[in-house]
Formats: structure tokens, C-alpha cells, sequence
């Protein structure tokens, strides 16, 4: 496990950058934290650490939202308002989960029975403590 601090959404991007920089086809991301934590702003540095340049914004509505401009597909997932793990059939994931590109699903905990083996977790905590903009990622790595 590798874990990080950020002192500002600036730090949260960068973070995220570098792991999109680093990052290989096939793999999933499960990006979990609460509300206001950052997600977004990590997903957006991630995106750009695969050469994504359009906006990225959260897909909470349409539950995944993607990229092909990058270095290699990109699937950005939002599941935070699914009611149905089935929900997830009628998008056809196991394509997304299973092919060329990269994923990162939001809220991931919500549909851990469909997830694959092999994901990786993201953690983005407060700690009000250290500071309103503080905040601990953890990555499983």
C-alpha cells in the first residue's frame, strides 16, 4: 500500500496524474471515499496522466462517461445513484472491465460483488485535523 498526503486539490491531481502516467491497460481502479473528498479532482489528474486533455466531469447521471483521446481508453465510472447492481448489466461493464482501456469507478464499494479479482483500491480521507484541504490517499498498489 502506498499512501500520500495532499495539502490542496492541486497535490490531489497530481497524485492522480502520476498514477494515470504510470498505469497499464486492463487495469481497475475502485476510487471510494465520501462525498466532497476529492474524487473528482483525482480522476481529473488521472485523466490527464493518460493524455486526456477534454474536461472530465463526474458521470453521475449517466454512470460512465467515455474517453478514447488518451494514450489508451479511458472508463470513468460513477455509481454513487445505482439502485441495482444489475443497473450495470444493461451498460454492458464486463466490456469496459475486461477490454483495452483503463477504468476507474467512483463509489466502487457500492457493486463490489461484480467487481474482478484483480482491482486496485483508492482511499481520499479527511482529516479536519491537519486541515480543511488535507487529505490521505491511499492506494493499494
Amino acid at each position: 500500500m502506498k499512501e500520500f498526503e495532499s495539502f490542496s486539490p492541486s497535490d490531489t491531481f497530481n497524485i492522480g496524474r502520476k498514477l494515470g502516467e504510470e498505469t497499464e491497460k486492463g487495469k481497475v481502479y475502485c476510487l471510494n471515499g465520501d462525498l466532497g473528498v476529492g474524487k473528482t479532482v483525482f480522476t481529473q489528474g488521472f485523466a490527464k496522466g493518460l493524455n486526456i486533455d477534454e474536461p472530465i466531469n463526474s458521470p453521475t447521471f449517466t454512470i460512465v462517461q467515455i474517453y478514447e483521446e488518451g494514450r489508451m481508453p479511458f472508463y470513468h465510472f460513477d455509481v454513487y445513484r445505482i439502485g441495482d447492481v444489475s443497473e450495470m448489466d444493461e451498460i454492458g461493464y464486463e466490456d469496459y472491465f475486461y477490454g483495452e482501456g483503463v477504468c476507474l469507478v467512483e463509489w466502487a464499494n457500492l457493486i463490489e460483488e461484480i467487481l474482478p479479482e484483480d482491482i486496485i483500491n483508492i482511499s481520499i480521507k479527511k482529516d479536519l485535523e491537519k486541515g480543511l484541504d488535507y487529505r490521505k490517499i491511499s492506494i493499494d498498489i
